[in-house]
């Protein structure tokens, strides 16, 4: 019973978080600060939700194929590569050390 109260709870903060955002002052939403932190907030998010999926495992810190795989994705994006070959890389440095072992 206790999940289904963690997911009132957070349906309800869902929608709570929409509310205020609705009811927000426009004066308030229109300050630099606010915009600049609007746009980098989904990045952050995605960023450290990348690096959880990546380095744990549960509450263990887990170093296998997929920090490879991440850290020729980052290579290649310093080396300015097209997104899909970014992805490309990524993808066949992580099956080949899987496939080696890894």
């Amino acid at each position: 019973m206790s999940v289904w109260i963690a997911i009132g709870a957070t349906a309800v903060g869902c929608y709570l978080v929409k509310f205020l955002g609705l009811a927000a002052p426009r004066g308030l939403l229109e300050r630099p600060l606010v915009k600049r932190l609007a746009a980098l907030l989904p990045v952050t998010l995605l960023a450290a939700l990348t690096a959880q999926q990546t380095f744990s495992d549960g509450q263990h810190l887990l170093l296998d194929a997929k920090v490879a795989g991440v850290a020729a994705a980052a290579l290649a994006l310093v080396l300015r590569a097209p997104f899909l070959l970014v992805i490309g890389v990524a993808v066949v440095v992580t099956a080949g050390v899987r496939a080696l072992g890894g």
